[in-house]
């Protein structure tokens, strides 16, 4: 009895080392799995922090370029601003005395100012311009303006000068009574403004249609002028033309003959020509017109510069 006792106490230590060495894979294996879990954990928690820090650094970015984008925009939005209200003629005393004196320089410039447009012809005008790097001065007829509102923009866009030519140029009509001379430049003044979009816009400059001295209308022209410049307004004429609306059908050699004959012995010039439909021989000249006063050392100036 004692001998098989023995044997079985042997089967049961066996029984006790097998399972201990199956509880020790068991457990190896356990913590093999709490192994690989806490290393996957490990790893994903260390991808996700990476992850993390990308998000933020990308986010950080953003923010910068939102940032500096934003910055850019307002300072884009100040130069428009600038640009916009430089282009805002203003009226200072410095500039009526300025405006005043027009005539009278010690060095030479000269203004380049142009009637009764915009036409078809005002864009060659406008080419031309472009081409020499010279600025100009339009005195816009209303009416024309009306059917021509994208070239007075590009006109005022380009840094030229938009100044009023009243809005009919019917003389019975612009000239009935003092008061119609302001009506017609307040009418053109409105069209421009809506044509450029600039509800402050005033030009504060007038030119009379057929000059503002003599002839028929003489007595209202001068009520008139009193009236515009109770309203700021300035009224110019002219001291040099090209003579494109002496005739009909002026040539090139008569064109330059009295620009000429009209610019002699003068430092202080202002150009009279026309941008009417008509007056295709203006744009055909004005290189040469240009090349001219520039030869006989004329700065090319518009009223900004008076108007300062």
């Amino acid at each position: 009895m004692g001998k098989y006792q023995n044997f079985y106490a042997i089967e049961t230590l066996n029984d006790v080392e097998k399972r201990n060495k199956k509880n020790k894979i068991l457990i190896i294996f356990l913590l093999l799995v709490i192994f690989s879990i806490l290393l996957f954990l490990i790893v994903n928690v260390n991808s996700n922090i990476k992850k993390l820090k990308q998000a933020k650094e990308y986010e950080k970015q953003v923010l910068e370029f939102k940032e500096k984008y934003e910055k850019e925009e307002l300072r884009k939005k100040q130069e428009e601003e600038q640009k916009k209200q430089a282009r805002l003629p203003r009226i200072t005393e410095q500039g009526k005395e300025n405006f005043r004196t027009i005539f009278h320089s010690d060095k030479k410039r000269a203004f380049l100012t142009f009637d009764d447009g915009p036409s078809t012809v005002t864009h060659k005008i406008l080419d031309t311009l472009d081409e020499k790097g010279v600025k100009a001065t339009f005195f816009i007829l209303g009416v024309n303006a009306e059917k021509n509102k994208e070239l007075v923009n590009q006109m005022y866009e380009k840094g030229h000068y938009i100044a009023n030519h009243g809005y009919s140029h019917v003389y019975s009509s612009i000239y009935s009574s003092p008061q119609a001379v302001l009506d017609e430049y307040n009418k053109t003044n409105d069209i421009i403004k809506e044509a450029i979009k600039q509800p402050e816009f005033n030009s504060y400059l007038f030119r009379f249609p057929g000059g503002f001295y003599g002839g028929k209308y003489a007595n209202i022209k001068k009520e008139a002028n009193e009236m515009l410049k109770q309203n700021d307004i300035s009224n110019i004429d002219w001291n040099c033309l090209t003579g494109d609306s002496e005739t009909s059908s002026p040539t090139p050699e008569y064109v330059i003959k009295r620009l000429k004959e009209t610019s002699k012995g003068k430092n202080s010039l202002v150009v009279l020509m026309h941008d009417a439909q008509a007056k295709k021989v203006t744009a055909e000249m004005l290189p040469q017109i240009i090349d001219y006063l520039s030869s006989e050392g004329y700065e090319f100036k518009t009223f900004y510069d008076i108007f300062i």
